[in-house]
């Protein structure tokens, strides 16, 4: 409980009607969940506004609402507070009413289109070998130390993701690793916390369905360091024709890492085989057990992120030669006949693309590559095609299959998929829409030696179709099936 004078501290207020001198239970946004003694946020939605749940909410017993429209009837007994966004003042409030967490410990936030999961779960991994209390929120899990929380979003809402952040500080938590998502960053979801570092991935054709161009969709992310405070660091990878952007405005410490560029951080890939990387970093040997170029970016940064925060650089590299992939990221299993099979979350044309080129970096060519790859329904329909093209050019054969159907026909996904397939490759490709049926095929097709990519859900354990989500992990399914 705190009062509405401290929550709204520092907030950029329009007009107060009423006193802020009152004890707030809780703060909420959904008007189903509103309690007696809380204060609600009416924040305008994709689908809906909650404008038009302020009347409902009032008779519910809120105290307080912010909003940036003041309702036309006005309650005597309640206090409003109008903004100029309420989605950010959120953020802001939400912050201030778990008494500033982000400000208590060392928080560090990835964004880009690839590699984020992967290098926030091996910071997480590296920061505790190294003997700290550490936090994660990622897509895979949500973690206070060694303690797992569910997770439904890259990042949580504001007032949640600020509950936890409070529960890392109240249970020892010294540094916390975050996925940024350009999602959250549009819906101010990270609005009020202080970032003690930023690190920039990669941008590519991702997210379209929501931020409409990928213009808008680089401005998000660029928006992340845009706000950075001067006294945190911001990191970014060159290599990617976006990484100079991303620096461009911001009054953080400016650092740059890359494998081809001159940069504070270099990278060399002495060898790369599926047992993992030699790399040279900044003149120093490391081998480690990620595979592939992309992997050799999310290892180069998680190093670098690490001598930003003060660490010593032996030590940091001693650690990070043991440390293990993230669930469902290039995850290998490999059958008692020899073939390989991989299990990776790429559902983008970029991270597909990167996923095979990986792989025929690595394979020696006497073997056959099969893809079984999906597109996800009621997403960005332009890269289905381009996705499908993909899996045809870089694999011996493809097998199209249903991702995560969601509300959409798969059937209708797999057609415009087999729009990118060209005529001379045909020959090549099947279509086979149950998911578990493709991979148990691909099996059945696969030789001894053989490698067999699983793309598009990596570590989910779901697949969801006409809205409902029924058990699927495509690990369990691929390693029954070998």
């Amino acid at each position: 409980m705190k009062k509405l004078t401290y929550i709204i501290e520092n907030l950029a207020v329009e007009n107060i009607i009423g006193t802020t001198n009152i004890v707030v239970s809780e703060l909420c946004f959904d008007s189903r969940e509103v309690k007696s003694g809380s204060c609600f946020f009416a924040v305008s939605g994709t689908n809906v506004d909650g404008h038009s749940f302020i009347e409902s909410v009032v008779e519910n017993g809120v105290i307080a609402v912010v909003c940036e429209i003041l309702p036309k009837k006005l309650s005597k007994d309640i206090t409003y507070i109008q903004v100029k966004s309420s989605s950010y003042a959120l953020g802001v409030c939400a912050s201030n009413f778990y008494g500033n967490p982000s400000e208590k410990l060392k928080l560090v936030g990835i964004t880009g289109t690839n590699g984020k999961t992967t290098t926030v779960t091996l910071l997480h991994q590296l920061f505790m070998k190294l003997g700290y209390k550490v936090g994660l929120l990622s897509t895979i899990e949500n973690k206070i130390d060694d303690r797992v929380l569910s997770t439904t979003h890259t990042t949580p809402d504001a007032i949640k993701l600020n509950k936890i952040l409070s529960d890392m500080v109240d249970e020892g938590c010294t540094h916390a690793f975050m996925e940024v998502s350009s999602h959250a960053i549009v819906q101010h979801r990270i609005a009020g916390l202080r970032f003690t570092g930023a690190i920039f991935s990669n941008i590519t054709h991702d997210h379209l369905d929501y931020h409409k161009t990928f213009d808008a969709y680089l401005k998000a992310k660029k928006t992340f360091f845009d706000e950075l405070p001067k006294t945190a660091f911001a990191l970014s990878n060159i290599d990617d024709r976006n990484g100079e952007v991303m620096l461009q405005n911001t009054i953080a410490k400016k650092y740059t890492y890359a494998l081809k560029s001159m940069a504070d951080f270099r990278c060399k890939i002495i060898e790369n085989s599926f047992t993992g990387l030699h790399l040279l970093i900044n003149q120093s040997d490391v081998y480690c057990r990620l595979v592939g170029t992309f992997n050799a970016y999310n290892f180069l940064a998680i190093y670098a992120t690490a001598i930003l925060l003060g660490e010593d650089s032996q030590n940091v590299l001693a650690i990070m030669s043991n440390l293990q992939t993230a669930e469902g990221r290039f995850d290998t299993v490999k059958s008692a006949n020899g073939t390989i099979g991989i299990v990776d979350y790429a559902h983008t044309p970029d991270a597909l693309e990167n996923v095979l080129s990986t792989i025929n970096n690595v394979r020696n060519n006497n073997e056959t590559l099969i893809t079984v790859v999906g597109c996800g329904g009621d997403r960005d329909k332009s890269k289905r095609p381009i996705m499908a093209k993909i899996a045809c050019k870089m694999s011996d054969k493809v097998i199209l299959t249903s991702d995560n159907p969601r509300t959409e026909n798969p059937q209708t996904i797999l057609d415009e998929m087999n729009k990118g397939v060209d005529f001379q490759c045909k020959f090549k490709v099947l279509t086979i829409c149950n998911r578990e049926e493709a991979i148990r095929t691909a099996c059945m097709l696969a030789r001894s030696g053989d490698i067999i990519l699983v793309a598009g859900k990596g570590h989910e354990k779901y697949q969801e179709i006409n809205g409902m989500r029924t058990y699927f992990d495509d690990k369990e399914k691929l390693v029954t099936a070998l």
